[in-house]
Order: C-alpha cells, then sequence, then structure tokens
C-alpha cells in the first residue's frame, strides 16, 4: 500500500539509503533536507519544523534519519557541547513528533533515529548515549499515549560500513561488526510498513 512519507534527511549516509528503499516500495515521498533549497529544515528551529508541515500537508508517516552530535572525551565535555546535541538530536526529533501528532493521519506512523552509543559505550560518546537514550524512552512513552491507531518506533544503527570506511578503516567499537546503511533502511522499512509500536528496531547489535 502506497504511503505518502515525509523524509526528513536524505542526503547523509543513512538517508540517502532510505530515501532509495522509500522509492523501491513505491511511496509518495516528501523530502526535507537541511540542505535543501525546495524544503530546507532545520531541526533545532520550532519554526523550521512547522513550515515543513505546512507545506508537507496531512501525511501517512514521518520518517527522521538526522541529528547532529557534538563528541568529546569526559575530560574535555563541556555543558555547552551537552547542550547543543541534545537540542539537535533528542530535542529536535522530539519536536517533529510532537508538531507532527495534528499531520500524521489515522494508522500513520512516526520513526525517528537513535543509536547503538544509547547501550554500548564508546569513547567520546557521551553526548550520544544521552540523546539516543532518551529518544528510545521517549517512544516508548509516547507509544502507550497515541490515538487513532497510530504508531512510533526508533531505528538503532550500529556502527556503518560507510562510517567505517570514513575513518580509515579502523572500527572504534572493537568486536562490533559495521552494517551498511542499506540493512539499517530495511528497519524503517520495517516501522513505516509494519504494524509495531513502542520499540526499538536495533540493526547489528
Amino acid at each position: 500500500m502506497t504511503k505518502k512519507v515525509l523524509l526528513i534527511g536524505a542526503k547523509g549516509t543513512v538517508g540517502s539509503a532510505v530515501l532509495e528503499a522509500l522509492k523501491e516500495r513505491g511511496h509518495d515521498l516528501v523530502i526535507a533536507d537541511y540542505s535543501s533549497e525546495e524544503l530546507p529544515v532545520d531541526l533545532t528551529d520550532h519554526a523550521s519544523i512547522m513550515r515543513v508541515y505546512a507545506r508537507a500537508g496531512k501525511v501517512d508517516a514521518v520518517v527522521s534519519t538526522v541529528g547532529d552530535l557534538e563528541m568529546a572525551d569526559l575530560a574535555d565535555l563541556t555543558l555547552e557541547q551537552v547542550e547543543a546535541s541534545q537540542s539537535n538530536k533528542l530535542l529536535g526529533q522530539v519536536d517533529l513528533v510532537l508538531q507532527g501528532l495534528s499531520h500524521v493521519r489515522s494508522g500513520g506512523s512516526f520513526t525517528v533515529i537513535s543509536g547503538i552509543m544509547s547501550e554500548i559505550p564508546w569513547r567520546g560518546g557521551i553526548t550520544a548515549a544521552l540523546a539516543n537514550g532518551g529518544l528510545d524512552a521517549f517512544v516508548r512513552a509516547v507509544a502507550a499515549e497515541l490515538t487513532g491507531d497510530r504508531r512510533i518506533n526508533s531505528v538503532s544503527p550500529s556502527i556503518l560500513v560507510e562510517s567505517i570506511d570514513k575513518l580509515g578503516g579502523v572500527n572504534p567499537l572493537p568486536g562490533h561488526h559495521p552494517v551498511p546503511a542499506s540493512l539499517v533502511a530495511e528497519a524503517f522499512i520495517r516501522s513505516v510498513e509494519g504494524i509495531e509500536t513502542g520499540q526499538t528496531f536495533r540493526v547489528g547489535y
């Protein structure tokens, strides 16, 4: 069944893979991206998200693949870095869901992106642990109160094969096998087209 999907972030590694997967499934896409000229979005700006929804109108699904983080070791971590990361990845996606409540049709869904560092420590990943863990908890709580047969899930990937390539082949998570972005995209499809809610779909761990 074709759905009208609002995709937030289509140019990053995960976003581009999700875009291709949604296209292959025949969904009708409305694409917003930070660097888009046609439909720009800044998750740290409440008004920016509002404008995206005004342009998109009613949708069957909202999918987010974005969220910037400022990484730093504990000894160097500042409160400003923590606040910036939570404002973007955590609160930005929370705002996306809250504003979307009046735009997602009955039977529709939200899918946000969290990540492995909510459960697996990674040096420099404290801000990611906070944001990702908060998102997974948010999803569980929201699912208990969503009305209109609507659903919400998070996708939590391990480190990506593509990220390892960018790091010169060095895996910062020893013992964890990196996963391709195409596999992560399948978890987003599971969320958009399935019936599960309040779940965190872990990919690669």
